[in-house]
């Protein structure tokens, strides 16, 4: 019986040459293959915003920092913010071509709104500190703890209570074992002597 031929095994494919792909990619690439991406709603009013911030702050570098006589590189009071500020251009300026190529996605000015909304809570803490000199470290934390969670929809007063305790331990944190140097309130002022300055000092 004559041998059957044997069936031919699969074609062999010969590797590419070494850098072929990388030649390959680099002809077929342009600039918007290269930063397209998947780009969320709003993402250009952040990537402008953001990058108008960079250059800001590049700007006001000269003034807000200094270069020191005799003092090290690395040591310098301008070096640190300078190459940070640089790599923030540098990022958001790519962050911004990036949503320059990329396609549109609906919704841009409702995340706009969103970002608007939570400035709320930027007036919230504003009022906080500004409080703090006038009724004192303890009283206006334990008043912002409570108006924040009736904010946030917790009612009942377990949710005061856990607010009311969680001020106390934040206030004796920070100022009698942190020793954070906070202003004392002008109310702590009314308070009978020997409980003004425990007052005065711990919370």
């Amino acid at each position: 019986m004559a041998n059957e031929p044997s069936s031919p095994g699969p074609a062999r494919e010969t590797p590419p040459r070494a850098g072929a792909r990388f030649a390959r990619a680099i002809r077929t690439k342009n600039l918007e293959d290269l930063f397209k991406r998947y780009r969320r709603p709003g993402d250009m009013a952040f990537a402008v915003l953001f990058f108008a911030l960079s250059i800001g702050l590049l700007i006001a570098l000269p003034w807000q920092t200094e270069w020191v006589k005799r003092t090290k590189t690395y040591a310098q009071p301008a070096f640190w913010p300078m190459i940070s500020i640089i790599a923030m251009v540098v990022f958001s300026m790519f962050h911004l071509l990036g949503s320059f190529v990329s396609e549109r996605i609906p919704g841009r000015w409702r995340e706009v709104m969103q970002w608007l909304r939570s400035l709320e809570y930027a007036v919230w803490f504003m009022a906080y500190v500004a409080l703090v000199p006038l009724i004192g470290y303890l009283p206006a934390t334990i008043l912002f703890s409570c108006a924040m969670t009736l904010r946030l929809g917790y009612r009942g007063w377990r949710w005061m209570l856990i607010s009311v305790l969680f001020s106390v331990v934040v206030v004796v944190l920070f100022k009698s074992f942190l020793q954070v140097k906070i202003p004392a309130g002008l109310i702590y002022e009314a308070a009978p002597a020997p409980f003004r300055s425990i007052l005065m000092t711990y919370f």
